[in-house]
């Protein structure tokens, strides 16, 4: 089976950058096989790329490359970064895009920080500062690194380099401050909204093992809307409805429609399960 590179951007699908960016892999590993995770990202929403990243990667097979440009400050002295875990690897700016890759490799106290941090890395991962332009498209443009600089480099690891060919190893990479529940002085379970869907399902934060055994005994609160208990599937029933997701979190989803319409809410807001 030959190599695989996923891409995630927030680059859109109205322009020809991804295209550029496809070029330039292919350019370089003609058999390499390109899939397209995510390329809506709103722009330079780094904890949205993020998130979605994480609902996609785990299900592509061992060794996959994947290439992440959602890069606010490119052509600044942020990093650019390989990342290599035990079953990936990934290559992307130094901003936390990785974030929840890293994250079963930190304790608690590193999430609750509340500013981008710099997180030392377990063993099992491995880091390099990308820093041999050998390996670049040159000349590169000041604002478009994802072409110049983590196109090239994805296509040359996809053709069997080792990540410390491209560079420098470090010890930690940035973090970002990912929301998680909490529980309130008046018991109830209180989460966010983490992402809205194509469909307008509302994903928070709140997985299937942070709710109670009991889960039909659950009110859950968002917005001004009162939902009781868990359907299985988005057509039980009629109007707001609560469900676990296949990503494994809560999501609140209206039958026939758009929960995000219904609701007037946003990424970030608060909701609360008692």
């Amino acid at each position: 089976m030959g190599a695989i590179i996923t891409l995630t951007t927030d680059l859109g699908l109205n322009d020809a950058y991804v295209a550029a960016m496809k070029g330039v892999i292919l350019g370089i590993n003609p058999e390499v096989r390109l899939i397209d995770i995510c390329h809506t990202i709103k722009p330079q929403n780094i904890l949205q790329a993020a998130f979605i990243l994480s609902t996609a990667y785990e299900f592509f097979p061992q060794k996959t490359i994947h290439l992440v440009v959602v890069d606010p400050e490119v052509g600044t002295e942020r990093r650019a970064i390989i990342l290599r875990t035990p079953s990936a690897d990934f290559v992307a700016p130094d901003n936390g895009v990785l974030s929840y890759v890293i994250r079963q490799s930190l304790n608690k106290s590193a999430e609750e920080n509340t500013n981008l941090q710099q997180i030392e890395l377990k063993p099992e991962l491995e880091a390099v500062a990308i820093t041999e332009s050998q390996f670049w498209r040159l000349p590169v443009s000041p604002t478009f690194h994802g072409r110049d600089i983590f196109a090239p480099v994805a296509a040359q690891l996809s053709l069997g380099f080792r990540p410390i060919d491209f560079g420098e190893a470090i010890n930690s990479v940035s973090m970002l401050p990912l929301p998680h529940p909490y529980w309130t002085l008046d018991g109830r379970l209180a989460g966010h909204i983490l992402h809205i869907d194509s469909f307008g399902n509302l994903i928070t934060n709140i997985r299937s093992s942070d709710l109670p055994q009991t889960k039909q005994a659950i009110t859950i609160e968002v917005g001004n809307q009162l939902i009781s208990g868990l359907s299985r599937t988005y057509a039980e029933g009629k109007g707001l409805l609560a469900l676990i997701g296949s990503s494994g979190y809560l999501e609140i989803a209206l039958v026939g429609g758009s929960a995000c319409a219904l609701i007037d809410t946003k990424v970030g807001n608060e909701l609360r399960v008692k």
